[in-house]
């Protein structure tokens, strides 16, 4: 075979660090924007980028060229850079150190679409540790929950 071939939807979910400072609504938007850049600086492709004040959502692409570590650790690395440049109010900001990953299988990718889009309506009845926990035991992961918090 003469191409190197792939099509690998990915849902990315990441946390602010000791939830001590907040995404405020009015600069979501433009930070999603933003990880899209940084999304397709990487080869890879955006689909849909949404979150509450506290963590973030992103279905994408992956491109076949990058490491799934090495890209969430350039949309963090560069998102968390450039919101401080916003205004005094993010100058501690910061992302936690881990993050979840998580196939997607493309049968069902209008649907992760569809909830990631609904992310605020869904946090009226769920808080995000909850949400995270029910993800890692659908994908069957194993954790230490020891850990999983820690900053």
């Amino acid at each position: 075979m003469s191409q190197s071939l792939s099509k690998l939807y990915i849902h990315i979910v990441f946390h602010v660090k000791n939830n001590a400072l907040l995404i405020r609504k009015d600069d979501k938007q433009r930070l999603y924007a933003y990880i899209g850049t940084v999304i397709k600086s990487n080869q890879s492709i955006p689909i849909i980028i949404n979150g509450v004040g506290d963590h973030v959502h992103i279905l994408c692409i992956m491109s076949k060229n990058i490491a799934l570590s090495k890209l969430v650790e350039n949309i963090k690395r560069h998102s968390s850079r450039w919101i401080k440049t916003f205004d005094s109010y993010y100058k501690n900001f910061a992302w936690q150190g881990g993050y979840g990953a998580f196939s997607v299988s493309s049968s069902i990718h209008d649907r992760v679409k569809r909830y990631i889009e609904k992310q605020e309506k869904h946090h009226e009845k769920i808080q995000f540790k909850d949400e995270y926990l029910l993800f890692l035991k659908e994908y069957g992961i194993e954790y230490n929950e020891k850990y999983l918090w820690n900053d």
